[in-house]
C-alpha cells in the first residue's frame, strides 16, 4: 500500500524539521539508540494516529528504528504539515495524511491506516479506538493493545472500559505523572499562547483572559497568561479545582458573567458547548475565541455562525463574525486545537518526555500483552521514574539518594 500524501518533493524540507526537534530530544534520542540495536518490535505493525508534525515524525520513526512496521495519519484536520508527511513518507513509514482535509478524507486515512492490520495502536483522542469498536471491530481482535496521548481519549477509553465493552488493553499515556505535569502544564501553557499570539500578532498583557477549564491543561494557560500580564478568569464545574483556582490568585466566575467580560477566551475542558448563543450575544465587541481542548466541538460554530450577519477569513486561522448589532466577534483556527492548528504544537523538550513514555508504553504492550487484560492501564511508577532521570541527566541534573538507613526508617512498620 502507497502513502497518501500532498506532494513527496516537499520532503527534503520535511526532513530538516524532523533533524532540527531530534537535537533537542535527548530522552528519545537514548531510546532510539538501544532500540535501534535490539528491534524489539520486529514484525509488529504499528499505526499511529497524532498530530503530525515534526516532533510526532520523529517519534514515528524511532518506532521504526525498533523494528515495528510503522503507519502514521493525522488526528486532526489542520495539524498535518505537508512537508513532514513526505518526510515520514520517504522514510519508509506509511504516511495517509495531509493539511486540511475534509471530513471525508480524514476517516478516509484513518480507514487506510487500519487497512495495514496493526497489532498495537498510538491514538490521540480516541478516533482510531473508535472504529476498532464500531465500523472496524473485525480488526480489534488482532490488536495486542495500544496507548493514548489525550485527556479526551482517555475519557472515551474509560467509557468503554467502565462498560465493559473495551476489546484490548490501552495505557493512559495522559494519566502518567509525567505527562500531566509536563506536557499538559508546561506543553499547553506554551504553545497556546504561541498559537494565539503569533496568529493575532496582538498583546496579552492587560488584556482578560477566560479561562474555560482548571485542569492541568487550564492550569498552564491560566499561569502563562498571568505571566504575560492578563487579568485572567477561570470557569469552572468542578468545586475542588475552583477553589483551587482561587487559591492560585484567580478569578472564578460562571462562564455567563465571565462572557461579559473576557477579551480572550481560551477552552480547555474536553467538553461540548461550552461556550453557546448565551455567552457570544453578551461578549465584547471584539471578543476572541480559541480552543485548545481535543475537538472542535467546546465553541459552539453552529451558535456562532447563526449569530452572524456576515463571516469572512480577515487573516490565516482567523475567522470574523459581524453580528446584527454591529458586534466583530473572532474565532481562531476553526475552532480547533489554536496551538498545533495555528502552531507548532508543544515545545520540543516537552514532548521528548511524552514520547518516550509513549515508546516504553508500545514496548510495554508489545512484551506483555499476553498477561494484559482488555482495560486501561495507568503508566506504571517504573515507567514514569525512568523517562524523569532520564531527562535530568540529560539536563545535566542530578539528585539525591536514600541511604540504606533512610530506606529503612521510612519503610520500618
Amino acid at each position: 500500500m502507497e502513502s497518501i500524501i500532498r506532494d513527496i518533493s516537499l520532503a527534503p524540507q520535511g526532513m530538516d524539521k524532523i533533524n532540527w526537534v531530534k537535537e533537542f530530544m535527548p530522552v528519545l534520542n537514548t531510546l532510539n539508540d538501544e532500540l535501534s540495536q535490539a528491534k524489539p518490535l520486529a514484525g509488529k505493525n504499528l499505526v499511529i494516529t497524532m498530530h503530525l508534525e515534526a516532533k510526532t515524525a520523529y517519534l514515528a520513526l524511532v518506532l521504526k528504528n525498533a523494528g515495528a512496521n510503522v503507519a502514521v495519519t493525522g488526528s486532526n484536520p489542520l495539524s498535518t504539515q505537508d512537508d513532514v508527511a513526505a518526510a515520514l513518507s520517504s522514510q519508509g513509514v506509511k504516511v495517509f495524511a495531509w493539511y486540511n482535509t475534509t471530513t471525508e478524507e480524514y476517516e478516509e486515512f484513518l480507514h487506510k491506516a487500519l487497512d495495514t492490520k496493526p497489532d498495537i495502536i498510538v491514538d490521540d483522542g480516541g478516533d482510531l479506538v473508535s472504529l476498532l469498536h464500531g465500523q472496524r471491530s473485525e480488526l480489534a481482535g488482532n490488536i495486542l493493545g495500544g496507548s493514548e496521548e489525550t485527556t479526551t481519549g482517555v475519557i472515551r477509553l474509560r467509557a468503554l472500559d467502565g462498560s465493559g465493552r473495551l476489546k484490548f488493553p490501552m495505557i493512559a499515556v495522559n494519566d502518567a505523572y509525567c505527562k500531566y505535569l509536563f506536557d499538559n502544564r508546561y506543553g499547553t501553557g506554551q504553545s497556546t499562547w504561541d498559537g494565539i499570539m503569533r496568529t493575532t500578532n496582538l498583546t496579552v498583557t492587560g488584556k482578560t483572559v477566560v479561562v474555560a477549564g482548571y485542569g492541568w491543561c487550564g492550569k498552564g494557560v491560566a499561569m502563562r497568561a498571568k505571566g504575560l500580564g492578563a487579568n485572567v478568569i477561570i470557569t469552572e464545574i468542578n468545586p475542588i479545582k475552583a477553589i483551587e483556582a482561587v487559591f492560585d490568585g484567580f478569578t472564578v466566575l460562571p462562564m455567563q458573567e465571565a462572557a461579559a467580560k473576557g477579551d480572550i477566551f481560551v477552552t480547555l475542558t474536553g467538553c461540548k458547548d461550552v461556550i453557546c448563543r448565551e455567552h457570544m450575544e453578551v461578549m465584547k465587541p471584539g471578543a476572541i475565541m480559541a480552543n485548545a481542548g481535543h475537538f472542535d466541538v467546546e465553541i459552539n460554530k453552529e451558535d456562532l455562525a447563526a449569530l452572524a450577519k456576515t463571516r469572512r477569513v480577515v487573516r490565516k486561522n482567523i475567522e470574523e463574525f459581524l453580528l446584527s448589532d454591529g458586534r466583530k466577534l473572532y474565532l481562531l483556527a476553526e475552532g480547533r486545537l489554536v496551538n498545533l492548528a495555528a502552531g507548532d504544537g508543544h515545545p520540543t523538550e516537552i514532548m521528548d518526555l511524552s514520547f518516550a513514555m509513549q515508546t516504553l508504553a508500545v514496548l510495554h504492550i508489545a512484551q506483555n500483552h499476553k498477561s494484559l487484560e482488555n482495560k486501561v492501564y495507568t503508566v506504571t511508577e517504573e515507567m514514569d521514574n525512568r523517562i524523569a532521570s532520564l531527562k535530568l541527566k540529560a539536563m545535566g541534573y542530578s539528585i539525591d539518594r536514600l541511604s540504606a538507613e533512610q530506606e529503612e526508617y521510612l519503610n520500618k512498620a
